[in-house]
């Protein structure tokens, strides 16, 4: 295990961006309504199973990883046909499970091949009032009225060679709807307007960097976030090869910080005036390719790698699930099952503890707990603090992969074949 620490003083940061996120009372996008993996509920369950405290369970067509997001009365979850040739949105009453909704909403004659462990409908939708927006990468983007179900916009011309399949979410930013489409050629993140779906900027990763390097080290499936640092609108997006700051209102590169190679996937933090990134796999002379998790400044400007780095942690760090900050403290579960509870200002790590299965879905704190769910739907609840507490284990039995939301004292969690609801 490395961890290194730099000091350095901190500029005054703001909280992120009020018109960037969403009614808390909701849940509007992947990791919650203010994509930080904090629900804003005050219960949650504690105990259940794929029969016990299900409210409703209901089949979910095709294939799919992205999580459900929640508006109102209102469900949308979206999935695809395994080969990639239908692209399915559908929309369910919260309080019933009753099917309101059902459009194929993309087709694709030639769909581009996917990682055996994605799916072609990983990216979760985003939502505000009257408009839901879908994402399937290259395979299309729309705007769908959740009225009178019109879709309202799409846009299928945003090309992007995944090589893995999709998997980045969209962001609703004031009158933008923000993409990052970052394949193994001309990787680039994009604004569109919500309103009409029409470009705003696009913002391509540079040529001289990115050209030499090899397809595969290109691409990147991470979903960014927007903050406000000394009072400039910043998105932050972790790239492939390295981490960019944008002007969110024109896409202009800030500054840059670069960590290594191939596939990020893991989301960006903010949190206490500090930006927190996974790095994609790092391979260097005599060492094993591993993943590396940053906390940078986020107050300078051009090529910040050797300036604002304030710490560095790489022992089991994960490559897919995001990290959750509570109090101060970071918890991140790798792929294969292990915890790391770490002090977020400093990266002082303060226990590991290793959880049974493989983790795709990243954790998330709702009314003091924080919940990970492995891959064979196995759930730890756990109690934030600087030592290893377990409240509770469940089991829903199924593949699982979405992350669980929460609304009100509620669970929704996407397995594989179905939507549940949760309720004790």
């Amino acid at each position: 295990m490395k961890r290194f620490l730099i000091a350095i003083p901190f500029a005054i940061i703001l909280v992120v961006l009020s018109s960037c996120s969403s009614n808390t009372q909701n849940w509007t996008h992947f990791r919650g309504s203010e994509m930080n993996g904090h629900a804003n509920v005050e219960k949650a369950p504690l105990h259940w199973s794929d029969t016990e405290n299900v409210v409703w369970k209901v089949p979910v067509k095709g294939v799919g990883w992205s999580s459900p997001v929640v508006f109102g009365k209102q469900v949308w979850l979206t999935s695809a046909e395994e080969d990639g040739t239908k692209f399915y949105t559908f929309c369910f009453d919260l309080k019933t499970g009753k099917l309101l909704d059902e459009k194929t909403i993309f087709t694709s004659e030639e769909p581009q091949r996917i990682h055996s462990t994605n799916s072609y409908a990983t990216p979760t939708p985003c939502i505000e009032k009257r408009r839901v927006y879908v994402h399937f990468g290259d395979f299309g983007t729309a705007c769908i009225d959740t009225k009178t179900f019109d879709v309202l916009w799409k846009r299928e011309d945003l090309r992007c060679k995944h090589m893995q399949g999709p998997a980045s979410s969209p962001v609703i930013c004031k009158n933008m709807l923000i993409l990052h489409l970052e394949g193994t050629e001309d990787p680039y993140v994009v604004a569109l307007d919500k309103t009409t779906g029409e470009t705003i900027w696009k913002s391509v990763r540079p040529k001289e960097i990115y050209d030499p390097l090899e397809p595969v080290y290109r691409k990147s499936y991470q979903t960014p976030i927007v903050i406000n640092a000394n009072g400039k609108e910043l998105l932050i997006s972790n790239s492939a090869y390295m981490c960019f700051a944008h002007d969110v209102n024109t896409g202009e590169v800030i500054w840059t910080f670069t960590y290594g190679y191939d596939s990020t996937v893991s989301q960006p933090l903010y949190y206490n005036g500090l930006v927190f990134v996974n790095s994609g796999w790092i391979f260097e002379d005599n060492t094993p390719f591993f993943t590396r998790q940053y906390a940078i400044d986020p107050a300078g400007k051009g090529d910040v790698t050797k300036t604002h780095q304030v710490w560095m942690y790489d022992d089991e760090v994960p490559q897919i699930p995001t990290p959750v900050i509570v109090d101060g403290l970071m918890y991140m579960v790798h792929d294969r099952g292990m915890v790391t509870c770490l002090g977020a200002m400093s990266g002082k790590p303060f226990w590991k503890e290793k959880l049974k299965g493989n983790f795709n879905a990243s954790p998330i704190c709702a009314a003091g707990n924080i919940y990970f769910i492995n891959v064979k739907g196995e759930c730890t609840i756990l109690k934030p603090g600087n030592s290893f507490q377990k409240v509770a284990e469940n089991s829903i039995n199924e593949t699982v992969k979405a992350i669980p939301v929460f609304v009100g004292d509620q669970m929704l969690l996407r397995t594989k074949d179905n939507l549940y609801l949760i309720k004790e």
